[in-house]
């Protein structure tokens, strides 16, 4: 089970958006390297990274920053955003990424996603946002008529490393993760999910140690981390704890 620590880019800087809406974004850290060096010192053994620009227009627009962060850290990252083609996949798993999220690709262009996970074994994760149950793309700008679970489904078999399963509706709200919905992927699909969206306080950690829950290959952290809501080393312990006893 993997807490990933979360460092979303608007125009070069760490952010956190409320429900997606790029004009709720609160700066929590101008330098995005330094970041993911915190990252790694609290003893997280992942990163989990969006260009939220890049996601709107459809092309990488935090390219320096992320590359920022790939020198900054040891751990492996993972990056969506704005990623479309082959090529662009391939240039970034090239500058050092561990996986490459693919979200409206997957819905635009099923088939690139299938390519992609046989040209890149275990490199490639698709990003399933959903608000209301439904696929939204884009940058969360646009809803689809799409199902969340009838999107996964499509890419059973593919070789997709991971599904990054997001509730809009609950993203840096601190709400709490929708776990029904989340823990429904996981038992519908066998590719892993990670949950997303709302994760609040240290409830959320340990509900992610629960039987039910164990299937999950873990949970993203944003604006909790950042405002303190949660201690980096509680809940890791919390997390270690628990594989420990599995």
């Amino acid at each position: 089970m993997i807490l990933f620590p979360a460092i979303d880019l608007k125009e070069g800087q760490c952010v956190r958006l409320k429900l997606g809406e790029m004009d709720t974004a609160t700066v929590y850290n101008p330098d995005p390297g330094a970041q993911a060096r915190a990252f790694e010192d609290q003893g997280f053994e992942w990163l989990h990274v969006v260009d939220l620009d890049g996601a709107f227009a459809g092309e990488s627009r935090n390219g320096d920053a992320v590359e920022a962060i790939l020198k900054s850290t040891k751990n492996p990252v993972q990056l969506g955003g704005g990623i479309r083609t082959l090529a662009h996949i391939e240039a970034w798993l090239d500058k050092g990424l561990a996986r490459v999220i693919l979200g409206t690709v997957a819905v635009r262009d099923p088939d690139l996603v299938k390519e992609a996970c046989k040209a890149f074994p275990g490199k490639i994760a698709v990003g399933i946002d959903a608000r209301g149950g439904k696929v939204a793309v884009e940058g969360w700008a646009e809803a689809s008529s799409l199902g969340a679970l009838e999107l996964a489904k499509k890419f059973e078999g593919a070789g997709v490393a991971a599904i990054i399963y997001t509730d809009i509706d609950r993203d840096g709200v601190l709400t709490g993760i929708n776990w029904d919905a989340t823990i429904e992927m996981a038992d519908e699909v066998s590719i892993p999910v990670i949950a997303s969206g709302g994760l609040a306080s240290l409830a959320d950690i340990v509900r992610m140690t629960m039987p039910d829950a164990r299937k999950l290959e873990g949970a993203i952290s944003g604006r909790a981390l950042y405002d303190g809501r949660i201690d980096p080393s509680e809940a890791l312990a919390i997390l270690t704890k628990a594989k420990a006893s599995a």
